[in-house]
C-alpha cells in the first residue's frame, strides 16, 4: 500500500532537504502520494472533509517537516487542530477513524545530533521533544513509528550531504 506523505514547509523553494525529498519522492508515484499543505492551502483555509478523506485512503501516513522552533510549523498544528476531530478521529463509536494506521515524522533538524541530548545544547533527545506527536497518534488509536530525523544542515549543506540523506530517507519510508 501507498504512503501518504503530509509535507509542511512554509518556504519550499527555499529548502535544500525537504525539497530534494519531495524531488526523488515523486519519481515513485507508486509508492508514495506527497501532499504539501501550504502548497494546498496557501490561505491556511484547510478542506478539513478532503483532508479526512486523503487520511482514511492510506495505512500509512508520514508528516514531513523542518524542526521549527522546538515543533513543526505552524500550518501542520493547525491542520491537526482542524482535521483530527472528535467524533473521527477519537471520542465516539464512530470515531477512531485512523486507528491502526502507521503515523510518524519525517524532521530536518539545522544542528547536529549530539546537540538534542540531556547534556547537549537543547537539553532534551528529539523523542522527547516529539512526544506530544506521539501522544497524539497513541490517543487516536494509530501506530507510532519512531522518527526519521536528518540533523545538521546548518554545519553542512553541500550537495553531498543533501544527496546522502535520500537513501536513508527511502529506506526508513519502506520499512514502515
Amino acid at each position: 500500500m501507498k504512503t501518504l506523505i503530509i509535507v509542511t514547509h512554509p518556504e519550499i523553494e527555499k529548502s535544500v532537504i525537504n525539497k530534494r525529498w519531495i524531488e526523488e519522492l515523486k519519481k515513485y508515484p507508486e509508492k508514495y502520494t506527497v501532499h504539501q499543505l501550504y502548497e494546498a492551502y496557501p490561505d491556511g483555509k484547510i478542506d478539513v472533509s478532503r483532508e479526512q478523506k486523503l487520511m482514511e485512503a492510506y495505512d500509512k501516513v508520514v508528516f514531513q517537516f523542518p524542526f521549527y522552533w522546538f515543533s513543526s510549523p505552524p500550518l501542520l498544528k493547525q491542520w491537526l487542530d482542524e482535521v483530527v476531530l472528535y467524533g473521527w478521529a477519537y471520542g465516539s463509536n464512530s470515531g477512531f477513524k485512523l486507528a491502526g494506521k502507521k503515523m510518524s515524522l519525517a524532521v530536518t533538524a539545522g544542528i547536529d545530533e549530539d546537540g538534542y541530548t540531556a547534556s547537549g545544547e537543547y537539553k532534551y533527545t528529539m523523542n522527547e521533544l516529539f512526544r506530544p506527536y506521539e501522544l497524539t497518534f497513541d490517543y487516536i488509536q494509530a501506530e507510532y513509528i519512531k522518527p526519521f530525523v536528518y540533523y545538521g544542515i546548518e554545519r553542512d549543506s553541500s550537495d553531498e550531504w543533501i544527496e546522502r540523506s535520500v537513501p536513508m530517507y527511502l529506506e526508513f519510508l519502506d520499512k514502515l
